[in-house]
């Protein structure tokens, strides 16, 4: 999936469309909120990793100073869509595996 395809804000969506692949409202709305936090989690782990660099041994709150590349690098992770709306574009379009509790990966119940 592209992230550029996805929207960046709030969008009405039918709850009985993103509900039909599992038959159940609630069940979907777990699957995506587990993936959004997987994405949050991925995204996180990026933003960490670039900015480590930046890190100084004496930075404390009293000696904050704007570094224009670590700021450039935050706005650019503000601007992403948010990690459910990416969540709900993947689910959508069938990107997602998921499974229920007692199901084997054929989907046959145990």
């Amino acid at each position: 999936m592209d992230i550029r395809e996805v929207p960046t804000n709030t969008v009405t969506r039918d709850t009985k469309e993103l509900a039909a692949p599992t038959g159940n409202l609630y069940e979907t709305v777990v699957i995506l909120s587990k993936r959004a936090n997987q994405i949050a989690l991925e995204e996180k782990k990026e933003i960490s990793k670039k900015l480590e660099d930046f890190r100084n041994e004496r930075d404390n709150m009293e000696e904050v100073f704007e570094n224009k590349e670590q700021i450039e690098i935050s706005k650019y992770y503000e601007r992403l869509p948010k990690p459910d709306l990416i969540a709900i574009e993947e689910f959508k379009a069938g990107e997602l595996y998921y499974r229920t509790a007692g199901e084997s990966k054929e989907g046959l119940e145990d």
